[in-house]
């Protein structure tokens, strides 16, 4: 019997079914380098009921989806300082699609009926989307500003601390109306040096700015497309909200929130918020 040949110690070669050579490491495999076995560990359902999976798994999948927009809008916040705004089109782009991703979660779940939820509802004691530190990071990175927010967070040290130093941090708005100060534009000092742990309040000075900007694109191009990414962001949010509530109600309609709030009604107010005021204001204006 003929000796069969080692395999070979560096990246191995396989061939598909189209032909080609495909490499990889063999120190490395899909499942290992996504940590297969330690997320689908995570999905833990508290009860027997069969819906209850589905609701982990959309939850913990919008969280980790979450995890990337903080991931994307720090970079981009990081390249407005810097003045660098190639780059923050894509990853506000990202962004904006993510929340398309998450839209799309609601309406998954929403094959969920009201007495599939009620199955195992009151398993989940008071633990409340309400609670996602990681939602509220996002609402004060893009400056949906307000300390009592935060308060849900404090019996957890390091969450707690790191949403206090976003709070004490311009917003994403923020840096955008620094960097058209920069460029020239006529920026209050009250604007540009406010407090940041305070939300953000609308300005005729800043409207006028950006109307300078969207009368004449070809000169400012790069801070009108800014504009328009910084918008499609915040429309994309929105429809991310009003899925949400929409869900909500469909479910459990005027109930309250397992983790004390007012439900639907608490959905309801949060999609008057604005983000970036001037730059819905101002289309009446042009």
């Amino acid at each position: 019997m003929s000796k069969q040949p080692e395999a070979p110690k560096g990246p191995a070669t396989a061939v598909d079914v189209s032909g080609e050579d495909i490499h990889w490491n063999q120190d490395i495999s899909y499942g290992s380098y996504l940590k297969l076995d330690e997320l689908l560990e995570c999905q833990t359902p508290l009860s027997d009921k069969h819906d209850e999976m589905l609701f982990v798994i959309i939850h913990q999948a919008s969280e980790l989806w979450m995890k990337c927009c903080i991931h994307e809008i720090g970079a981009a916040m990081e390249h407005v300082k810097a003045d660098t705004l190639g780059p923050v089109f894509k990853m506000l782009a990202r962004v904006a699609r993510i929340q398309t991703n998450l839209k799309q979660s609601w309406e998954i779940l929403s094959t969920m009926t009201p007495s599939d939820y009620a199955e195992f509802r009151g398993d989940l004691g008071q633990s409340s989307g309400f609670q996602s530190f990681q939602y509220r990071e996002i609402e004060y990175r893009l400056g949906n500003k307000s300390e009592r927010m935060a308060e849900a967070h404090k019996a957890n040290p390091k969450r707690y601390q790191r949403l206090q130093t976003v709070l004490d941090e311009p917003s994403f708005y923020d840096l955008c109306l620094q960097l058209l100060a920069k460029r020239g534009f006529d920026i209050p000092d009250d604007v540009l040096n406010r407090n940041w742990r305070e939300p953000y309040s609308a300005n005729d000075k800043v409207e006028a700015a950006w109307l300078t900007i969207y009368r004449d694109p070809k000169k400012y191009w790069d801070l009108y497309e800014l504009a328009e990414k910084l918008v499609d962001l915040e429309h994309h949010f929105h429809a991310w909200r009003f899925a949400h509530m929409k869900t909500v109600e469909r479910i459990i309609g005027y109930k309250r929130g397992t983790g004390g709030t007012g439900g639907v009604s608490y959905l309801v107010k949060a999609l008057d918020l604005r983000f970036f005021p001037e730059l819905w204001t101002l289309r009446t204006s042009l």
